[in-house]
């Protein structure tokens, strides 16, 4: 049973709510006045639809006020709100209802059109905004009402839009965007975005409405940008940036501000971001194309200083690297690819490179690759010095010609005492070393580790070209060889300058001897120790051939009593007039078949083997070759296989003059067989073979680094290992050796 103290404090707290309830009325009339507040705040705040064809009550706003007023005294507003939010929940499938209409209807759209139709989106968003307006209680009522109104209405919304409808606001936001700076659309309103606010749009959808606008700007820098490489387009985009982008950010970013520098201060993050993504695009795009690029370039400047600019916004370093190597990988770094190619495209990236980061990060590691494949290729040392020595036929040189020259520059031990030395950069590998820019040729010779290859490839060539030049005309080759002592140093091309001084005291020579006793021979006269080695042969001339051979050699004898002449019967070209009974024919060809043609002048049928044992140990392929040309001019013809005759009447028919025929054999221009650098290590390491061949025979299967430490022992043995593999492999070619495992034995 309950107490008296509890009866008395039920009776007090019973007294203390109906004096509140009450409102200090007598009686029960404050009662009655909460009854009728209580009313027509509830009407006030009853959902009204908007469909209906009776136009929404009107009422006093100073009774509405004073209502809200009494029941907030009352302690009844909760209560109220709750009413509220439930009378909200009851009458929401009217607004559900709509909602199904339109999106029904713009699904049927996606269905039979290939793009959706934004028109449908923005009414249903009009018409949302019409049911909100028609809810919304008065702002009168207060803070709390209203927050609770949006909170309860927004929550609905949201809950039964169908996934399509965000598709259908991402085109509704497009087109926005699209008619920025256009004609104003027919069916887009411009107060779609104030809907969107009211409705909480813009919050819901963020990422989406930011979306299209990075979406906007992929598709304009891809559309504008792609293939365009001359000019930079930085300028330009952000130009178009201002113009399109801004202007359109300000509804969505920047609505309420009430001033330019408030408007600018809202945007500023997205802006920010909006202007990274057009970096972004912009370097995704160039770092696909980068390749191509670096083939164009100096025509795509341009881009190299876009795409310099980016990298300083995008941090896209890593990609760039790895593009690259792939696409060298893929397009240049393979047998089908020629080495000046190869060379060109790397000079080309080095160049681009140097534009882009200066430091060299990049370049060192998109370089490696390309700097092992080109060591690997036998004729990459070739291509270069032709291109130092200006060699037509190598095609682009790879020396600008407005670099200046200067020596070869070796890397430099970092000098940390320096003011302006920098540390090396963040993502700098481990090997790197940021030593000074140096010039290409400098770059190009360090893909090896001695300039000593250079050097002898520079006396191969310089050999070949002198002794093609006919005129006596050595300026060219004296300037080159002056350029190459810029270059190499003057130690370096002494032996060179032997060459040359040969050439022309050659000549010197030749006009004593012809001075003395006229003679049609003019031989090149070389020192055999400062040349490299040419390709020797043991053919001699017969003949009249012979006998002028001899002549001048007796006359140079006079002149030079303390040296003689060894003639290199094989080399030269030899310019003949053969007077036959019906013609002449006159031919510039070589000394074998100068030498054959010579002995038909003995008698008219000959043998294969009976011509190449008047002239010496001969391969037979040359021979036949050297007699086909004869065959070819009609003034031999193979009777029977490998018997041949002379011609002396032509057997194809001939015109009616009585005038004689004159035949010339156009001249065929060849480099003088002088050995390169790989065939002459190649013959040096035939020397070494009886070594290799007697360990192989006494201690079995070696190693490579076996053999190379044991020839260390062979008197003047100074090859390295990768030039003891490439003899081994060539030794493997013959069936010398067999490799396996790792180990080479000699072959059975």
């Amino acid at each position: 049973m309950a107490t008296n103290a509890l009866r008395a404090q039920v009776a007090a707290k019973w007294q203390e709510s109906f004096g509140r309830l009450n409102h200090g009325e007598p009686g029960i009339s404050g009662l009655i006045a909460l009854s009728e507040a209580w009313n027509l705040a509830t009407d006030v705040l009853r959902p009204y639809n908007i469909n209906s064809m009776s136009p929404p009550p009107v009422y006093s706003m100073d009774k509405v006020r004073a209502a809200f007023e009494l029941i907030n005294t009352c302690r009844r507003l909760p209560v109220l709100l709750e009413a509220f939010v439930d009378d909200l929940h009851k009458h929401q499938s009217w607004i559900t209802d709509d909602v199904k209409e339109h999106m029904a209807q713009y699904e049927d759209t996606l269905r039979f059109q290939e793009t959706s139709d934004p028109d449908i989106i923005q009414k249903l968003v009009y018409r949302l905004a019409e049911w909100y307006k028609a809810w919304a209680p008065m702002p009168e009522l207060g803070h709390i009402v209203t927050s609770t109104y949006i909170l309860t209405f927004q929550t609905h919304i949201f809950s039964i839009l169908p996934p399509s409808f965000a598709k259908g606001i991402k085109s509704l936001v497009a087109a926005t965007l699209e008619h920025t700076s256009s004609e104003p659309s027919s069916h887009l309103h411009p107060s779609i975005w104030p809907a969107f606010e009211t409705l909480g749009l813009i919050e819901r959808y963020e990422n989406l409405i930011a979306s299209v606008g990075y979406e906007h700007i992929e598709s304009y820098v891809l559309d504008t940008c792609t293939e365009k490489w001359d000019e930079p387009m930085l300028g330009d985009l952000r130009d178009w940036m201002a113009d399109r982008i801004v202007p359109w950010m300000i509804m969505p970013y920047a609505r309420g501000a009430t001033s330019a520098d408030e408007a600018r201060s809202m945007m500023q993050g997205v802006g920010s971001r909006f202007d990274f993504h057009m970096h972004k695009t912009l370097c995704d795009l160039r770092t696909k194309e980068i390749f191509d690029i670096i083939v164009d370039h100096p025509d795509s400047a341009g881009a190299l200083q876009d795409l310099k600019e980016c990298l300083q916004r995008v941090d896209q370093r890593a990609e760039l690297v790895q593009s690259l190597r792939s696409a060298n990988q893929r397009r240049l770094l393979h047998p089908g690819a020629d080495t000046k190619d190869i060379l060109a495209q790397y000079v080309s990236t080095i160049r681009c490179l140097r534009v882009i980061d200066p430091p060299g990060v990049l370049l060192f590691k998109v370089a490696d690759p390309i700097r092992k494949y080109l060591r690997d290729r036998p004729d990459t040392i070739r291509c270069i010095v032709a291109s130092l020595v200006g060699d037509e036929e190598s095609g682009d040189s790879l020396v600008d010609d407005n670099e200046p020259i200067q020596p070869l520059q070796q890397p430099e031990v970092e000098d940390y005492t320096d003011p302006e030395w920098n540390p090396e950069p963040v993502d700098a590998g481990p090997e790197f070393r940021a030593n000074k820019t140096s010039d290409i040729i400098s770059t190009l010779v360090s893909i090896y580790d001695s300039k000593d290859l250079f050097i002898k490839e520079l006396q191969v060539l310089l050999a070949q070209r002198l002794l093609i030049i006919k005129d006596g005309n050595y300026d060219k080759e004296r300037r080159n060889i002056e350029i190459l002592k810029i270059r190499f140093g003057e130690a370096a091309l002494q032996v060179c300058e032997v060459m040359l001084r040969d050439m022309t005291d050659s000549r010197r020579i030749d006009q004593h001897v012809q001075s003395q006793k006229t003679s049609c021979v003019h031989p090149t006269i070389i020192s055999q120790h400062f040349w490299p080695t040419l390709e020797s042969s043991d053919i001699s001339m017969p003949g009249q051939l012979k006998e002028l051979q001899e002549n001048y050699a007796k006359e140079f004898s006079t002149f030079k009593p303390d040296k003689r002449l060894r003639w290199l019967s094989h080399l030269g070209r030899v310019h003949l007039e053969l007077e036959l009974e019906d013609r002449k024919v006159e031919a510039d060809v070589t000394p074998l078949e100068a030498a054959f043609i010579e002995l038909f002048s003995e008698k008219d049928v000959w043998t294969l083997d009976e011509l190449i044992s008047r002239v010496g140990p001969i391969n037979r392929n040359m021979a036949s070759k050297a007699l086909a040309t004869w065959v070819d001019m009609g003034v031999l013809k193979e009777d029977e296989e490998n018997i041949f005759r002379l011609l002396e009447i032509a057997e194809e028919p001939t015109s009616g003059s009585q005038a004689p025929i004159i035949r010339t054999a156009p001249p065929v221009e060849e480099l003088p067989p002088v050995m390169s650098v790989q065939q002459q290590q190649a013959e040096q390491m035939k020397v070494y073979w009886k070594f290799i061949e007697g360990m192989l025979t006494n201690l079995g299967s070696l190693s490579l680094d076996r053999i190379q430490t044991m020839l260390k022992f062979a008197p003047g043995y100074d090859r390295t290992i990768d030039q003891l593999g490439s003899f081994m492999e060539g030794a493997k070619r013959e069936g010398l050796v067999t490799f396996k495992d790792g180990m080479w034995k000699l072959g059975r």
